[in-house]
């Protein structure tokens, strides 16, 4: 076994083998949970594909129907309770460039996807190899793909493309490749919202070149650096053409509930007193756990922002708390643990931490067993993100 693995790239081996393992793990944990569960209280929506448990799973809950139907039916805004024009379009345009050669917009989606992921995590490795060493690029790896959240990174959601463009542009900005940092950076912005945060990677990486390079060299960096609002400006652009507003995604995401608020506002979500009293709620198992699992998430991932920063990380600091901040501005906590698996840089810090035995084992533990529960009742139409 040794002498196998000493002839093969641990660049390439250690993200594939941490992708296959932990991917077949959350496919068996919801192959399994899914009958298991039969008699939960939620009752399913729909069913894409019923004859198939893994391909329904992955491929037919919540906001997956609506990249599905982008992909095949275009974008909706007017007239329906719930516009599809709050999601980005860089993945459905993906699923839609892959489905004639499929034949099926659900199996483009999850190839779409995983493939993602996979290509995220093995640029993950090597960038953070780059700067801190092979083993704390091990360590990231596997917190990255055990994150509770991680399992929306197999299902056809934006968070793998994001993952894939957002640690692309940063890897080709430190290699100086800057006409790829470009691309992969206006995908960032065509992913979501908060893609236009890359924008903080690039001006970190870029500003020890800066200062020492002519305009020659500097131009190309400049675009760069602006690509990534150029992204978000295209999808405003085609939602001005098409809806006649190209806000039309702040819009949409009304429909959730989703409203400018201050986050002291939105944290008071938390301590709302239950309709019985607290001692009642807490003896009857009735509080409100999924608000308080994502704020401890935000919680958590500012803090680790502001470690960043005191340890003058100033781009990957800015990145993860500007990341954390912004989305406890919409008024819900709803889906806030699913946003701060993309803070990447963040599970970098975890990784140096985790060279201590007890901590990597407590970190992985903590992360494995919310990976677990979190797909078992994602399987099953609870709300996990």
């Amino acid at each position: 076994m040794q002498e196998w693995w000493a002839g093969r790239n641990p660049r390439l081996w250690t993200p594939l083998i941490a992708f296959v393992v932990t991917r077949l793990g959350i496919a068996l944990v919801g192959y399994v949970a899914e009958p298991l569960m039969a008699d939960y209280t939620v009752p399913p929506p729909y069913h894409i594909r019923p004859d198939n448990i893994l391909l329904d799973i992955f491929g037919s809950r919540w906001d997956t129907g609506f990249y599905l139907s982008i992909a095949t039916e275009g974008y909706r805004h007017l007239g329906v309770s719930l516009p599809s024009t709050a999601f980005f379009p860089l993945l459905p345009l993906l699923i839609k460039a892959l489905t004639p050669l499929t034949q099926d917009a659900l199996i483009s989606g999850l190839i779409v996807t995983n493939a993602a992921l996979l290509g995220a995590v093995v640029l993950f490795y090597n960038w953070v190899e780059s700067a801190w060493g092979q083993p704390t690029a091990e360590r990231a790896v596997w917190y990255l793909l055990l994150f509770p959240a991680s399992l929306f990174g197999s299902a056809i959601y934006s968070e793998s493309v994001f993952l894939l463009v957002g640690i692309g542009t940063a890897t080709a900005a430190r290699r100086g490749h800057w006409p790829a940092a470009a691309l992969l950076a206006y995908g960032a912005g065509l992913t979501r919202l908060l893609g236009v945060l890359i924008v903080i990677l690039l001006v970190a990486e870029a500003w020890p070149v800066w200062r020492a390079a002519r305009w020659r060299t500097r131009l190309p960096i400049a675009l760069a650096i602006s690509a990534a609002p150029l992204g978000l400006v295209s999808y405003m652009l085609f939602l001005n053409v098409t809806f006649g507003d190209p806000f039309a995604f702040v819009h949409a995401s009304e429909a959730w509930g989703r409203v400018a608020t201050s986050p002291l506002v939105t944290l008071t979500q938390l301590f709302e007193t239950p309709a019985e009293g607290w001692p009642a709620a807490l003896a009857a198992g009735r509080l409100p756990l999924d608000n308080w699992i994502d704020a401890l998430s935000v919680a958590t991932f500012l803090g680790l922002g502001c470690v960043l920063l005191i340890q003058r990380r100033w781009g990957d600091g800015l990145f993860v708390l500007l990341g954390a901040a912004i989305p406890m501005s919409s008024g819900l906590l709803m889906s806030q643990r699913r946003y701060m698996w993309i803070l990447f840089p963040a599970f970098v810090l975890l990784a140096r931490w985790g060279a201590r035995s007890g901590v990597d084992r407590t970190i992985l533990t903590l992360f494995a067993l919310g990976l677990g529960l979190c797909m078992a009742l994602f399987a099953n139409w609870y709300w996990v993100g």
